[in-house]
Order: C-alpha cells, then structure tokens, then sequence
C-alpha cells in the first residue's frame, strides 16, 4: 500500500475540524459557562452537572460502539453514518445558543448530543487509518492526524478569543458549529468511500454485536492485547478527565478570566502540537510503548504538582509541560493498538477500541464532579486523576509488545 496524500491530508483535516469542538465547547469556554452562568457552581454543583453530561454521553457511545463498528464493517454505511454523527454534532453545537441562565436541563441534553455526534464519528474516523496507511505509517499518520488537530485547536481559539471577550458567546458556538461542518467536508469528499455490503443496518449492527462479543473474547484469551486495553481503560480516563475539567480548575480554584483560559489552551495546544510532529516518527522508530510510558508518567508528576499549585503563573508552566505528553500519549496509544488488529477486520476492532475508550471517559469525570462536591474543593478531585495516570502505567509496563513499527 502506498500513501495517497489526498486520503492522509483529508484524513487529518477532519482532526483539524472536530478539535474546534474539543478546544472550544468540550475543554475551554462552553464547561466554564455552562458550570458558572448556566447552573451556577455553589458546592460544587456545576462541576457535578457537568461531568454528568459528559459520563452520560460517553456511556451512550461506548454502549453503541459495539453496533457502529459492525454497520460499517457488515452494511457498507461507514462513510455515510461518519458524515450523519458529525452532522448531528454540528446541529446540537448551533443549538445552543438557545440556552440562558437556569436552563441547566437543557444544556445537559444539548451537550450530551453535541459529544454522542462528535464521540460516535470518532468510530469510522478511526477505522479508517489502516485504510489509508500501511502499518509501517501508522505512527506516523496517527501523529500527523491529532497533531493537525491541535493546530485546529490554536485557530479555532484564535477566531472565538475577541468573541468571548465581548461577551459574545452565542456567536462563539456558531463559530465552532461551521468551522467543525466546513474543515469536515474533505473527509466525507475524499476518503475511500463505501463498499456496499450484503447486510442490512440493523442485522449488520447485530453482527457487529455478535462480532465485538468474540472479539472482546479473543481479546481476553490472547494476553497482551487485554493487558493494554484494561491499562488504557484507567490511563485515558485521566486524559478524558483533565480535557473536560481543566479549564473549570484553572477558572474556579485559581481565578483564571475567560480570555486567560483561552491564552492558556493557545500555550496547551501549542506545546501538544509540537509534541505530536517531534515524536511522530520515534513513535515508529522507537515503538509506541516507550512513548505511551514516559507521556504517562510526565502526566502523573503533572497531575500530582497540580494539587499543590497555588498561583497563574506556576499554572501557565505545567500546562505547557502537560500539553507536550497529551497528543503524543493519544496518537501513541492508536498506533499501539493497530499492532493487534487483524487484516480486514479494522472497523471491528477499532469498535472495541472506542467501546473501551469511551468507558473510559465514564468514571473519571463523574469522580471528579463527586469528591469535588463532598469535599468542596477541586484539589482532592484533581489529585484523584493522578491515580488513573499511575495505575494504567503500572500495567502498560507488563504489556509485551508495543515495539517499532518501522
């Protein structure tokens, strides 16, 4: 297989797209508005709401993934449902602007399907990488994909910046909403398209059921595969904690303005994105477990030091520490996993991967929201996410495999 940079380059513009929605309505603006104007963040109540939407919505795709995977494996409707869940995505991110204050309800319900959209396409968009590389790229392709994406993060914060300072923030979700629909479009032109299936939807998603069902059991009987899967169940519960609650942190524990977080995610995405490009081919080189290892344990020391940070600027300097470990421990951990994914049965494969990297954003986020509503404070919360990056380590250190692509 050889590369087709039209495939690759509209591939990673779908990451450049959706990272408008990550930056903007999942990690930076949107949580503090929903939990500070929306709900209000007395005794930890925003905080508890919030991680409520994003548990609930993750729980719905990880439930589905099992299904999804099989549509597009066994019904030849993989590109069409990748367009039809961003879509969705799209309309919830335009919709609210309809909120206002005390509309907590709706706001839960907006956000939940706003990331079933986002999470759910995230399915197909995986599945498509052993499509368009060869395995010896796949590092590599991966890299390049989440490290486009955190240069969509930087613009998209860059548009919504004079936006957010004039207070204009149903203007800012608009933004996202065409900045994700239009960066989107040369994924659903130019990717390979469907081959048409013998099935239809609903019996290829039972098929996708039965499928992941044996698969999860292939799994569980072959050794290393399961080790990495239940290690990066824990670990990428703390990376989906830290995306969803650190700018809540940053502005409720130490008084960050919206305009500083957004300067702040710009210093994030920036280090992430240099992060990504410097350690796309060591990923390769090196194999992805040595990468997967020291990203993780520079985010326990990371997690660990926030608990004890008590000023801005101290802040400002372990961001841009985080924010070098967070693509790279990403795009590491898919190209860990291609290495047992068999030929042919990618889709299938990469549902399990979403089914238990979905779960994975379950648990964290709603332990954050409780020990920070029980204890009244986010430091013990932040702390806790400490844990999943340590735990998931340990384990990952057992795995064998993870070894040069290249």
């Amino acid at each position: 297989m050889k590369l087709n940079k039209k495939h690759i380059l509209s591939w990673a513009l779908f990451d450049f797209a959706n990272s408008s929605y990550s930056a903007v309505i999942a990690s930076v603006v949107f949580p503090v508005y929903y939990v500070n104007v929306i709900v209000g963040n007395n005794n930890g109540l925003g905080d508890l709401w919030w991680g409520r939407a994003i548990s609930a919505s993750m729980a719905i795709v990880a439930l589905s993934s099992p299904f999804l995977g099989g549509i597009a494996d066994y019904s030849g409707l993989r590109k069409r449902l990748f367009f039809i869940y961003t879509l969705l995505s799209v309309v919830a991110i335009a919709s609210l602007t309809t909120l206002e204050k005390g509309k907590l309800f709706e706001g839960f319900l907006l956000i939940v399907i706003a990331n079933i959209g986002m999470e759910g396409g995230l399915v197909f968009y995986n599945s498509f990488l052993p499509r368009i590389a060869p395995q010896q790229f796949h590092g590599r392709v991966s890299s390049w994909g989440f490290g486009t994406g955190y240069a969509g993060s930087i613009l998209s914060l860059l548009i919504a910046l004079p936006l957010v300072k004039t207070g204009q923030f149903e203007a800012t979700w608009l933004m996202v909403a065409a900045f994700f629909m239009i960066f989107s479009m040369p994924a659903f032109l130019f990717l390979p398209g469907d081959i048409k299936g013998n099935s239809s939807m609903i019996r290829a998603g039972i098929t996708g059921f039965r499928y992941t069902i044996k698969t999860l059991k292939e799994i569980w009987v072959r050794k290393e595969p399961r080790k990495f899967l239940i290690s990066y169940l824990i670990y990428e519960d703390g990376v989906n904690t830290v995306i969803v609650f650190s700018g809540i942190f940053a502005a409720t524990t130490l008084g960050f303005k919206p305009q500083e977080l957004i300067f702040l995610y710009l210093i994030v995405q920036t280090s992430a994105l240099i992060g990504a490009f410097v350690m796309a081919k060591p990923t390769d080189i090196w194999g992805p477990k040595k990468v997967v290892t020291t990203a993780l344990f520079m985010w326990t020391l990371v997690a660990t030091t926030a608990f004890f940070i008590q000023t801005k600027a101290h802040f400002w300097i372990l961001a841009s520490v985080a924010g070098l470990s967070l693509g790279t421990v990403q795009a590491a951990s898919r190209a860990f996993y291609t290495q047992f994914v068999p030929k042919g049965r990618e889709a299938e494969y990469f549902g399990v991967y979403s089914l238990v990297g979905k779960s994975s954003a379950i648990l964290g986020p709603l332990v954050f929201g409780y020990v920070s509503t029980t204890s009244g404070s986010q430091r013990p919360a932040i702390l806790s996410v400490a844990a999943f990056f340590f735990i998931g380590l340990m384990i990952l250190r057992t795995v064998r495999g993870g070894g040069p692509n290249a």
